[in-house]
């Protein structure tokens, strides 16, 4: 076979490829190769290079033929993407839920009204804390039957009652507390005048407990400004002074 006629036959082999190598192919290959010595000159040498060649390129084809993969590989399971934390909402604060702090002057006040037993100061209590000093009046057999009145003013001058005399308690501003249907001798064994050493709520001192009425006077060294609110078991009214 001359080395025109061998490359003639190698290019209309490759042209037959399409998968895998037939028994066709291989023997032309092998023929081509025992023919190759006959060749004179060294074209015999590059004929079977060619040969070579043409046998790799089969088998590259057979490897890289997507048809002639095996079609049984399973499919991965899906990657379960881990789950967010729950974010933790934050907690309300002790205050939320307590009345917003209001600074009046003059005889503008609140009031609270209660359809209980006539009931009797137990307990006057102070006490301090981070932004407001604080007053509760305990009370013994159910709340007053009557209202509350709370009247912050300038200055702390009082009327006492029934005496009708003017007392003055320590700091700049003053908190009346007028409590109908009470007394504060039944039940109450403690200190009628509180000076509390505290920076806003310096002074608690009783003003009146007769006929059923109660008035307390709050000295303040600051601004008169409050937040009022009723608290049971037991039944208390809390006064809280803005510090």
């Amino acid at each position: 076979m001359s080395n025109d006629d061998f490359r003639r036959e190698l290019n209309n082999t490759l042209d037959q490829i399409s998968g895998s190598p037939s028994p066709a192919l291989r023997d032309r290959v092998r023929s081509s190769i025992a023919e190759a010595p006959e060749a004179r000159g060294p074209f015999w040498i590059a004929a079977v290079a060619a040969g070579v060649i043409a046998v790799l390129i089969v088998g590259v084809l057979f490897v890289a033929n997507p048809l002639r993969r095996p079609s049984n590989v399973g499919v991965g399971a899906p990657t379960a993407s881990p789950s967010a934390s729950p974010s933790l909402s934050p907690s309300p604060t002790p205050d939320s839920s307590m009345p917003a702090f209001v600074c009046l002057s003059g005889s503008a006040a609140g009031s609270h009204s209660v359809a209980t037993p006539v009931g009797n100061v137990s307990g006057l209590r102070t006490g301090t804390h981070t932004g407001y000093d604080r007053l509760t009046i305990d009370f013994s057999g159910g709340g007053p039957d009557g209202t509350v009145e709370i009247k912050p003013q300038g200055g702390t001058t009082f009327t006492a009652s029934p005496s009708g005399m003017s007392v003055t308690l320590k700091g700049s501003n003053g908190i009346l507390v007028v409590i109908h249907g009470a007394d504060l001798h039944s039940s109450y064994s403690g200190s009628l005048d509180i000076v509390t050493g505290y920076a806003t709520m310096v002074e608690v001192r009783r003003l009146e407990d007769f006929e059923g009425v109660v008035q307390l006077g709050i000295g303040i060294d600051g601004a008169a400004c409050y937040r009022a609110f009723w608290l049971s078991n037991p039944d208390r009214l809390v006064i809280d002074v803005q510090a």
